[in-house]
């Protein structure tokens, strides 16, 4: 008899342990679930130039516009807002960069985004001109790039379209192309 309560023990025991250990299962996998959701502003802050830069004038330009779409639609903190800066920052012509001290363009990112935002704007979608619409040249004995981006905006009920024109220009240390200056395309007056 004294075998039988062991039997019994035992085989309690092991269900207490599947029923707990299955428990745990549970938890955590749903935890881990949780944890997959990114949002646009982690998955534009996750990508390392350093080891993942974009190869073409036009994969620049749409991370470039990734980045732009987060900054005026999204909601982010102010460490995400120097770190998209950076990212920005790190797409530039070394010439466009030092035109642009980091402090005074975190400040003026932030004042741009405040007037978009007042002003009721948001960027609905972009599109990048097709790569075989890139313009390829050279200037001063370096390859450059002349590349157009369309931005749909929404103000209010309406929606505008901005188009913007960039150039970009190849590093010749790394061959990584870098977004060298960019404007309007007819800006209404």
């Amino acid at each position: 008899m004294k075998m039988g309560k062991a039997k019994k023990a035992i085989i309690v025991i092991v269900l207490v342990a599947l029923v707990g250990g299955y428990y745990f299962y549970l938890s955590n996998y749903k935890g881990q679930k949780e944890e997959t959701v990114v949002t646009a502003v982690q998955d534009v802050l996750l990508k390392n130039l350093d080891n993942d830069y974009p190869p073409t004038p036009r994969e620049v330009l749409k991370y470039y516009s990734d980045i732009t779409k987060c900054l005026y639609n999204e909601e982010y903190t102010q460490e995400q807002l120097e770190q998209m800066a950076d990212k920005l920052l790190a797409l530039y012509d070394a010439e466009l960069a030092a035109n642009n001290p980091r402090d005074q363009y975190i400040m003026d990112l932030q004042s741009d985004v405040k007037e978009f935002e007042q002003n009721g704007y948001s960027i609905v979608n972009y599109t990048v001109s097709s790569s075989t619409e890139v313009e390829e040249f050279t200037e001063g004995g370096r390859k450059c790039a002349k590349i157009y981006c369309n931005y749909s905006v929404k103000a209010g009920a309406d929606y505008k379209t901005s188009k913007q024109v960039f150039i970009l220009r190849r590093e010749t240390e790394t061959g990584r192309w870098k977004i060298l200056g960019f404007d309007l395309v007819n800006p209404e007056a």
